[in-house]
């Protein structure tokens, strides 16, 4: 099982895992904003950073080589701990490195964005990008914990804070109208970080209990898929012209799939058109035509939840149900599309 703190205690942490050594994984950004707050309890510790570049660009196998080699350059063991300290680029390559250094080195996740917090830095699942597909190598490992500072939070601009609250909002129409409702309070324009956290761990809990009944995905754990089929074609697109942040694609795939469940499973109008009129104030939407459908499609067919040419979605009957391994026409796709754009 994962184990996860809302204070950092890396401290005595460390005081509980035996290892020979330390390695801090950062990006350009956490190595200048968020490393001086982890140095509180690495103080007379030794330990060896190394930093890659930021951005989801540098999620790729190259990148997770030269994390390999300087593991082997400075003699790391499979005792060895390794320290994510950063957003979902360095939870996901980190976690890749680390289980697959030696066939698995232990590792510590510190998310530093919202996204992390309750996407790639809990719940096990690690990987790199490939042949322009998301996630499309990797593998399921579990951190040894995942310590939460909100903290760490105060160094996000809003966009960065709305792509984590993306994936909040996707677990609350997952889970209940109660859930949904106290999400949906939840001030955006002030986005106050104390009265973030009770809901944060809300979040948290919520996906532990998810991932303790199915840490492979083999069937409870893909509804946390919600919004990912059209959100990562979304991504996979915009990602050589305009990248957008996850949350973004998300978000967007959200009201695609919101509306693919109206209209095959009969969901609830009027919850579609509140979502609609959120995310379209906070994350807007990006600029496409109809010309790129084809496009969209295609990346899709390529998504890890398929099956033999069969794109899956997980689809809602009503908030709190949703419905795994669901299957739509091309023509129920575009009709999808078209909403999105003309809405």
């Amino acid at each position: 099982m994962e184990y996860f703190e809302f204070k950092i205690k890396l401290k005595n942490i460390l005081e509980q895992i035996q290892t020979d050594s330390i390695f801090v994984l950062t990006d350009e950004n956490t190595h200048q904003f968020c490393l001086p707050l982890l140095q509180k309890d690495l103080q007379n510790i030794d330990y060896k950073e190394i930093i890659i570049d930021a951005g989801e660009r540098s999620k790729n196998l190259e990148t997770a080589v030269k994390i390999w080699q300087f593991l082997i350059d400075n003699q790391a063991t499979r005792k060895s701990l390794f320290i994510n300290l950063g957003g979902g680029v360095v939870s996901d390559i980190g976690g890749f490195a680390a289980a697959t250094f030696m066939r698995g080195m232990p590792f510590v996740n510190v998310p530093t964005t919202l996204l992390a917090a309750v996407d790639a830095a809990f719940g096990g699942k690690t990987g790199i990008n490939f042949a322009n597909l998301k996630n499309e190598i990797g593998v399921f490992a579990q951190p040894e914990h995942t310590l939460l500072n909100v903290d760490f939070f105060k160094t996000l601009d809003t966009k960065n804070l709305l792509s984590g609250f993306a994936e909040m909002l996707k677990h609350s129409l997952i889970s209940s109208y109660e859930f949904l409702y106290e999400t949906l309070n939840f001030d955006l324009q002030k986005f106050d970080l104390k009265e973030l956290e009770p809901l944060l761990q809300k979040n948290i809990l919520f996906k532990q209990n998810i991932i303790n009944q199915d840490f492979k995905e083999a069937g409870l754990r893909k509804t946390l898929n919600f919004g990912h089929t059209f959100g990562h074609a979304f991504e996979a697109f915009f990602a050589e012209t305009n990248s957008v942040l996850h949350g973004y694609a998300v978000a967007w795939g959200m009201l695609c799939e919101l509306y693919l469940s109206f209209i095959k499973l009969n969901f609830s109008k009027n919850i579609l058109l509140k979502i609609n009129s959120l995310i379209k104030n906070y994350y807007g939407k990006p600029n496409f035509s109809c010309k790129h459908y084809d496009t969209l499609y295609n990346i899709m067919l390529h998504d890890k939840k398929n099956s033999v040419q069969t794109i899956n979605f997980v689809l809602l009957t009503e908030v709190g149900q949703p419905q795994i391994d669901q299957q739509a026409t091309k023509k129920e796709i575009w009709e999808c599309l078209d909403f999105f754009r003309e809405n």
